[in-house]
């Protein structure tokens, strides 16, 4: 497949880089700037400067089978961030499947107690941005990814996306690492299983 990546300068979106490319895609990586992108020289790898903030110049992507998102808002960005990818993608018509947070808009309590408590305090303001990024590109009929805290520990041997209306509320903060969340991420690009909805990795 040929998959565009959005964030492919991020801790995730480098994890998403090597792994697509390990598995044989064509990857257009994308990132505000592109210098900050750290994947290995690939005959398979294609960067793009994209600017969500400025869409006149945002590339097209009409030669990408499917994108994945993995847009952050990094330090010192103002908001605003990420309802602007999230609108650039939904204009792009092009499969996508986004990564959002869980313990956000609708899954506010899906975390557990605990958890809803963790992201009020850690994210606070942003959590309204992320659940307003979320409904454009589940208006767009993206795969929404509503993943937990985002670790760097091990691959989990035996990951498995569960719809969020068919998850057990955790008694304990949930967790996944980054490696397993790009993995799932990957697997839904390819397979396109679970079409318009909000999934939730579980490690």
């Amino acid at each position: 497949m040929r998959i565009a990546l959005l964030g492919a300068s991020g801790r995730t979106g480098a994890a998403l880089v090597g792994q697509a490319l390990d598995r044989g895609h064509e990857v257009v990586a994308l990132a505000r700037t592109p210098a900050k992108i750290t994947a290995s020289a690939s005959p398979r790898l294609e960067i793009r400067r994209a600017d969500v903030t400025r869409p006149s110049t945002f590339p097209g992507l009409s030669d990408a089978d499917v994108v994945v998102s993995a847009l952050g808002i990094g330090k010192g960005e103002g908001p605003g961030a990420l309802v602007a990818g999230a609108r650039r993608l939904a204009s792009a018509g092009v499969r996508t499947v986004w990564l959002g947070a869980l313990g956000s808009g609708v899954s506010s309590r899906s975390g557990g107690l605990i958890y809803a408590a963790v992201m009020r305090l850690v994210v606070g303001s942003e959590l309204a941005e992320k659940a307003e990024a979320d409904g454009i590109a589940l208006d767009a009929g993206a795969t929404v990814f509503h993943a937990p805290d985002v670790t760097d520990g091990p691959p989990s041997p035996s990951p498995v996306l569960v719809p969020l209306a068919d998850l057990r509320r955790p008694l304990l903060p949930p967790r996944i690492s980054r490696t397993t969340l790009a993995s799932l991420l990957l697997d839904e690009a390819e397979s396109g299983r679970h079409g318009n909805g909000i999934v939730v990795p579980v490690a």
